[in-house]
């Protein structure tokens, strides 16, 4: 069974990081495309970075130079380091995984809250 546990959020001011992780069990880790999606309040969830299985990133431009995703094969994780992070950043964090080309797999974690605020 495929499950995501993400971690991490909290309640940072304006201009602070965070680190989230996300444990991923249930797959063979190593061969998928890892990524953090994120939903707002009223908001539809959005795709905010990947990650390859060979490590080519790509993210979302409002997050561009700010959030950097990386991944631990051996300790099945994917990880989300956020800096500089705005008050637009404020949203439920999730991550997911996917084969290749294919959508992205059915289940989904409870995510982690991160909300920026002074």
């Amino acid at each position: 069974q495929v499950q995501f546990v993400e971690s991490g959020g909290g309640l940072v001011q304006p201009g602070g990081s965070l680190r989230l992780s996300c444990a991923a069990s249930g797959i063979i880790f190593s061969v998928y495309v890892m990524g953090w999606f994120r939903q707002a309040p009223g908001k539809q969830r959005e795709l905010v970075a990947t990650i390859s299985l060979g490590g080519s990133t790509n993210y979302a431009d409002s997050v561009k130079g700010r959030f950097t995703i990386s991944r631990d094969n051996a300790k099945n994780r994917v990880y989300l380091q956020m800096n500089s992070l705005k008050p637009e950043d404020t949203a439920v964090y999730y991550c997911n995984a996917r084969l290749g080309s294919s959508d992205y797999l059915s289940s989904w974690g409870q995510g982690t809250q991160v909300t920026v605020s002074s």
